[in-house]
This record gives structure tokens, C-alpha cells and sequence, in this order.
């Protein structure tokens, strides 16, 4: 049975596979919903757990606030180093893990995080760390795919070529507002959930799926680990689910993520 440090260690290298700086845009849009959702205060000092390329930092700073990134790959902290710069923007970007935040108690207005956090395997260890840098009234707001949405049956369909360790909590349990109440329930004066979805559009149900098996970390580094006959299966399985999600009528693809 592998460790807690161990898988943290593997996913890491996971998440350093492919090229995620090539996949990001895909998402950014959460990032300007996320800060607009919680009405970020000007001159606040807001923190963003597994920035990735610097998305929800960068939409912070745009308002105004004392804005920090932390990640642990430091590619990503790169590109979102390279982004800061470009806009002029005044940015930390931070070396750390979501489960040892680098961070001083009470430190942040806003703990935020949009599908970052969510993948760090000690999730009871994340929720610890999401709530110790919270200052008093503060808020702690994050983003996450559900188990039942298109990432979560992606990921479960990774799981069926790919198995992950036995004893890891899937990161969709993220999305289950039940898992959420374990989680926060001690820690936060009140609880609010809020169901929305993202629409990914594509070229079509086979442009996605190969445009995320040369670059998204997770399925790229599954379909290294197949021989050639299983990656086959595994990129049909794919496109099988990308075809059965996307909802487009004039050939291209269009799959909403809840």
C-alpha cells in the first residue's frame, strides 16, 4: 500500500506530464466566475490553492487584491509567472502543497481554488489547511467537477484502463456536496452550494479527446503507461464518452462540465 507522501510524489509527476500550460484556457473562465462570485474586496489579500497557470490569482489581482499563487509544479508557476508579467500584474507565485500550505495561520481574506485543490490526495488534510489561512469572517470558496459530470465520468473512465491506488479517495468526491459537509461542516460558520457547468468546445468528439491525451496530465500520462492495443481501446473508450456528451448539431463538439 503506498503512502500519502507517495502518491502526493506520483501525482505530482502526473500533473508535470503533458503540458497543462496548453490545456489551462480551457478553463479560465472559472476563474473571473469564481471572484466574481464570492465579490472579491478591493485590497484584500486572497489566496489561491493549486494556481495551476495563475488563473484565479491573476483574476484577483485585476481587482486589485493582494494576490498569491501556490502550486507544486513548478512549470505551471512558471507560465503563470510569464502571464503576471505580461498584463503588468503584481502576483506571489509560490512553491507549496495544498496539504502544507507555505502560509502563516489566518493569513488570507479569501482561500480560494478552481479544480486545484480538489486533486490533492489527503482531502481531509486540505481542508485543514484551506481553513487555517482564513482569517476571522474570512471565506474559503472553492470549484470542483462533480462525480456525475463529463470530468468525472472522464476520470472514471481513466480509472478503468488506468486503476488508481485502492486507498485514494477519488478528487470527484469534491463534488458531492455531502463529502463537502464532512469536510467543511466543523470549520465553517455557514455552507452555500451552487451547480453550474462549463462548456468545452472543440473541433469535434476526437479533436477533444486527442487534444487531451497529448497535453492534460492525467489522461496523457494513462495512455503512456498502456501498451499499444490498450491505448487503442482506452482512446475509443474516450471518444465513445466524448460522443455521447457533447450536445453540438453542426459537427463540432460542444460537452458541458458540471
Amino acid at each position: 500500500m503506498a503512502t500519502l507522501a507517495e502518491i502526493n510524489a506520483r501525482q505530482q509527476k502526473i500533473w508535470s506530464s503533458g503540458d497543462y500550460g496548453k490545456v489551462a484556457w480551457v478553463t479560465s473562465p472559472l476563474a473571473d466566475e469564481l471572484v466574481e462570485a464570492v465579490d472579491v474586496r478591493r485590497g484584500s489579500r486572497v489566496l489561491d490553492v493549486a494556481t495551476g497557470t495563475g488563473h484565479v490569482a491573476l483574476a484577483a489581482a485585476r481587482r486589485f487584491c493582494e494576490a498569491v499563487g501556490v502550486d507544486y509544479v513548478p512549470e505551471l508557476l512558471e507560465v503563470a509567472r510569464r502571464r503576471a508579467a505580461a498584463e503588468g500584474l503584481d502576483v506571489a507565485l509560490v512553491a507549496g502543497d495544498a496539504e502544507d500550505l507555505p502560509c502563516c495561520d489566518a493569513d488570507c481574506d479569501y482561500v480560494l481554488s478552481a479544480i486545484g485543490a480538489m486533486f490533492a490526495p489527503d482531502q481531509e488534510r486540505v481542508a485543514a489547511e484551506l481553513f487555517r489561512l482564513a482569517r476571522p469572517g474570512g471565506t474559503v470558496t472553492i470549484v470542483n467537477w462533480t462525480p456525475s459530470g463529463f470530468i468525472g465520468r472522464l476520470f472514471a473512465t481513466i480509472g478503468e484502463h488506468v486503476p488508481p491506488p485502492a486507498e485514494l479517495r477519488s478528487p470527484m468526491a469534491w463534488g458531492s456536496e455531502e463529502r463537502v459537509e464532512e469536510l467543511f461542516a466543523d470549520r465553517a460558520a455557514s455552507l452555500d452550494f451552487e451547480r453550474g457547468s462549463l462548456c468545452q468546445r472543440f473541433l469535434s468528439p476526437e479533436q477533444r479527446v486527442d487534444f487531451f491525451l497529448g497535453w492534460y496530465g492525467p489522461a496523457h500520462r494513462a495512455a503512456e503507461s498502456l501498451d499499444e492495443p490498450a491505448r487503442e481501446v482506452f482512446h475509443a473508450d474516450l471518444v465513445a464518452l466524448a460522443n455521447g456528451a457533447h450536445s453540438a448539431t453542426d459537427g463540432t463538439a460542444a460537452i458541458d462540465c458540471e
